[in-house]
């Protein structure tokens, strides 16, 4: 996978795409519009390296009340993507990054962060892994997440810039 600051990228990487899903596709949504700009680098990188890749999924709780604290009015706001209402196809991968299961692993996740439920970290742990690339949407809310779980896990963490979806954000000056 080539070079980074600490040496070459070893054979215990993993890419892990974080919830490249169609709910984030323009026209859905939850819809992150740069996601079209990275969805090319991305399946660039998982084509090159499907074995070594791990999607996860953000699935929503079953009904808002299921979700606790301030998620359940959230989820009040957002029912038609509780997964007793969201057309389950909103849930799943992207096709140009589907496809590439099940050579790719696909972990499913509740919370932002892939590490708070324990299915990615006995993954990782099981296969040896020591460094993760990292691409996905939204890099300022999931992607943010894996990140910081990742290093506080004691992973090599590179984020590929131009493989992150990120919302534009509006900055006012005066």
């Amino acid at each position: 996978m080539g070079m980074g600051l600490n040496g070459p990228i070893g054979p215990h990487t993993v890419h892990l795409c974080v919830d490249m899903q169609n709910v984030f596709m323009p026209g859905a949504p939850w819809a992150t519009p740069w996601i079209t700009r990275v969805v090319p680098v991305i399946t660039e990188i998982a084509a090159r390296f499907a074995e070594r890749t791990v999607f996860t999924r953000f699935l929503t709780p079953e009904r808002p009340e299921d979700a606790r604290g301030t998620w359940r009015p959230y989820y009040q706001r957002w029912h038609s993507l509780t997964r007793a209402e969201v057309q389950p196809e909103l849930l799943a991968l992207v096709p140009a990054l589907a496809r590439f299961v099940p050579r790719a692993a696909v972990i499913d996740k509740m919370h932002y962060s892939p590490f708070t439920e324990g299915a990615l970290l006995a993954f990782l742990r099981q296969h040896k892994v020591d460094t993760l690339v990292i691409t996905g949407a939204e890099t300022d809310v999931c992607v943010l997440a894996s990140v910081v779980g990742a290093i506080d896990h004691g992973y090599r963490t590179i984020i590929v810039t131009d493989a992150n979806a990120v919302r534009p954000t509006s900055i006012t000056t005066r």
